[in-house]
């Protein structure tokens, strides 16, 4: 099987990986991945050493050094040495700013009639009550409250 990727790399980038692989403090995977684009350089200065060796000789797969190579030849060096930066958070916010500034209000408002203080199981059901939420568990409101450094005392 013919290799789908060639790794040829100009003088300029090689001076670049070398640098990474040997100079200054990086993460592991950015200085093993930068060896890698050096040993399989295809061009005039390189080694031209074969993935299965590469892979040997580094202690990865030959599999994620095809996938290094696709990327290098596709997207260009930065993008193969370096995570992708995530574009979406893992989860929506639920309870921001507003949220927090409606439980503000609410803690600092005029307690129920017939009950002294706030607590947290009342700000979480008068929360609900107002429709400023659906749902919201005491845990919640007392993390916001701790959050924003307010005491019901």
């Amino acid at each position: 099987m013919a290799p789908r990727y060639t790794v040829t790399l100009t003088k300029e980038e090689r001076e670049d990986l070398e640098a990474i692989s040997t100079k200054g403090k990086r993460a592991v995977r950015t200085v093993l991945y930068a060896r890698a684009l050096l040993l399989l350089d295809a061009g005039e200065q390189g080694p031209k050493w074969i993935v299965s060796k590469v892979a040997e000789a580094l202690g990865t797969t030959s599999r994620s050094l095809e996938h290094l190579k696709k990327r290098f030849v596709e997207d260009g060096l930065p993008a193969a040495i370096e995570r992708k930066k995530r574009v979406k958070p893992p989860r929506e916010i639920q309870f921001g700013g507003e949220f927090e500034a409606h439980l503000l209000a609410l803690a600092c408002s005029d307690t129920p009639e017939g009950k002294k203080r706030w607590t947290v199981r009342l700000l979480a059901e008068k929360l609900i009550e107002l429709k400023i939420v659906e749902t919201v568990s005491p845990m919640t409101v007392c993390n916001t409250l701790k959050k924003m450094n307010l005491s019901l005392t």
